[in-house]
């Protein structure tokens, strides 16, 4: 490529890759791909003034809906299929440790290689001595979120190899010199024009009459790829899967740049974090079901792609897996939080979460945004219930939702979000009892006026005069401190012109409906001489009593 154009996996090399740097990436590459920024609430504060962000979110958002909407209401059992899936992920991560070995001992038996990677350096150190070990100063890449998880592009690019995306949302967000926004659409924050833009500036080889019509994107992003595909000598990929009993690894993609760098390149090397082994063929069946419904909107991915360690003269005849864990294993030590360990990235719960359509990916800090970002990533980085310290950015994350639960109805495999993301509220609350704080005091305010009818009555009254603040519009959109720690995000209404307990006072005397006439009057002494008349709980002396029964069981016996 040009030299004023920016190298994949880092930064731009000249003044005018700065100048493309600063038109085109909202977020630069970060040190630490888990935890970059300030925390949510201030990054959420900005995303919100960005109009266009929120027109691509919304569009992307519930075109992605609609579509899975439609193709999981083809699927008579799609229930049954959550339930088995839940069940494999739970089997696995009561036997992980056993199921990996397995995975290794086949992965060896097929002619593979595999690595043990504590952390996310470890893991780039052996991915970068294997790419310099065969020669090569370039790699092609699939799309893999354990990559960006580890910051693999920025780490190679250090050692002075550029490693290309071929996905075409990844290819945008590295030209643009950007990080990813979505789980499975990186690029999603991003519109068809400004992707021209992005193409014409950064590309090198782009016609320059493009338009922004997306076969013609999709075309020149092609173009551009081809002879890297063709040229490249080793290849680096992530898993969607690895199933333990054959030593198997499954991508699953929709664009085909997945099979051409799973099949062409000399030397595949697979990162794959821990938790994505499945016992057997059996249980990928399950997964390969629910993955691209709730994906892609898809009843099958386009490219499924499935190998198993290397076959003579066919495809990469030096194959490397690396296993990552990088906090997984403390995740998993968790009774609670490890069901995040479930996730297969499919990226459902981003689409129907009104937060995220509303502030997108960057806001959460992480190459790993949306609900299911805001469990895994103070996870991963231990900064839930005050582990990393009350100032982590990443501490905020599990209160980016509103817990309305729709992350879980639309999850594949059963995580209960909603829940975790209360626990970790929980431990962060625990975490900073005894350490004044102003929500602190502001609920030992609350406990104190609420506790006494009369205060009680009396913060009513006060309260009234919230109307003169609301004014015409009945909305209080700007309160002083601390209060405006509320108003700047969100409005309040005005208080009603009347309490419940003046109503409540003023209220006129209930009158008794008139008597219908066509009802006669009721004698309550007549009834009561009437021998099939029994009052409640008072059985009539005329009838047996069920005991007596000889029909009659209580509850769990035999009879």
């Amino acid at each position: 490529m040009p030299d004023d154009v920016a190298r994949p996996g880092g930064h731009g090399t000249s003044a005018g890759a700065a100048a493309a740097s600063d038109a085109f990436g909202d977020v630069p590459h970060p040190d630490a791909p888990l935890r970059w920024g300030g925390s949510f609430p201030d990054a959420a504060r900005e995303a919100l003034q960005n109009t266009q962000l929120r027109r691509n979110l919304a569009h992307a958002t519930s075109t992605i809906r609609a579509k899975r909407a439609a193709v999981v209401g083809e699927v008579p059992d799609w229930e049954a299929l959550r339930d088995a899936g839940s069940a494999i992920k739970t089997d696995v991560m009561a036997r992980l440790p056993e199921l990996l070995e397995e995975l290794e001992r086949n992965v060896v038996a097929r002619g593979g290689v595999v690595h043990w990677a504590r952390d996310a350096d470890e893991a780039n150190r052996i991915v970068a001595d294997l790419v310099r070990a065969k020669g090569v100063d370039e790699v092609v890449k699939v799309k893999s979120m354990a990559t960006q998880e580890i910051g693999l592009n920025e780490a190679l690019a250090a050692e002075g190899i550029a490693a290309y995306e071929t996905d075409l949302a990844e290819l945008i967000v590295q030209l643009a010199d950007d990080m990813p926004s979505h789980i499975l659409v990186p690029a999603i924050h991003r519109n068809r024009a400004e992707i021209r833009e992005i193409f014409l500036a950064r590309m090198g080889d782009a016609p320059p009459d493009l338009s922004d019509v997306p076969r013609e994107l999709a075309m020149a992003a092609r173009a551009h790829l081809r002879r890297k595909f063709l040229s490249a000598k080793v290849a680096i990929s992530g898993a969607n899967f690895g199933v333990a009993d054959t030593g198997t690894l499954t991508v699953v993609e929709s664009e085909g740049n997945g099979r051409m760098c799973l099949t062409l390149p000399e030397t595949l090397i697979t990162v794959m974090g821990i938790e994505k082994v499945v016992p057997t063929y059996t249980d990928l069946e399950v997964f390969l079901q629910l993955l691209p419904r709730s994906s892609t909107g898809e009843r099958m991915n386009p490219y499924t792609s499935l190998w198993t360690g290397v076959t003579p003269g066919d495809g990469p005849q030096e194959f490397h897996l690396v296993l990552l864990d990088n906090g997984r294993t403390d995740v998993l030590a968790d009774e609670v939080g490890r069901a995040a360990l479930h996730c297969i990235r499919c990226s459902a719960c981003l689409n129907v979460c009104p937060v995220y359509e509303r502030v997108g990916g960057h806001a959460y800090g992480s190459v790993y945004p949306g609900p299911i970002g805001a469990i895994l990533t103070p996870q991963l980085t231990k900064s839930s219930g005050g582990l990393s310290g009350h100032h982590d950015p990443n501490a905020s994350l599990p209160y980016a939702s509103t817990l309305c639960g729709a992350c879980y109805d639309v999850c594949p495999v059963k995580i209960d979000i909603p829940s975790i993301l209360v626990e970790l509220r929980a431990r962060e609350v625990d975490a900073d009892r005894g350490r004044p704080t102003g929500w602190g005091a502001a609920m030992k305010a609350a406990s104190y006026v609420m506790s006494d009818a009369r205060r009680f009555e009396l913060a009513e009254k006060a309260a009234g005069l919230g109307r003169v603040v609301a004014g015409s519009e009945g909305r209080i959109s700007t309160l002083p401190p601390p209060a405006s720690a509320w108003t700047r995000s969100r409005d309040l209404p005005a208080p009603a012109s009347q309490t419940f307990r003046d109503w409540w006072r003023t209220r006129p005397a209930p009158t008794a409906p008139p008597a219908d006439p066509g009802i006669p009057p009721r004698n309550g002494a007549a009834e009561r001489n009437n021998p099939g008349f029994a009052e409640p709980g008072i059985t009539p002396q005329d009838e047996p009593l069920l005991g007596d029964d000889p029909g009659f069981g209580e509850k769990g016996e035999g009879r």
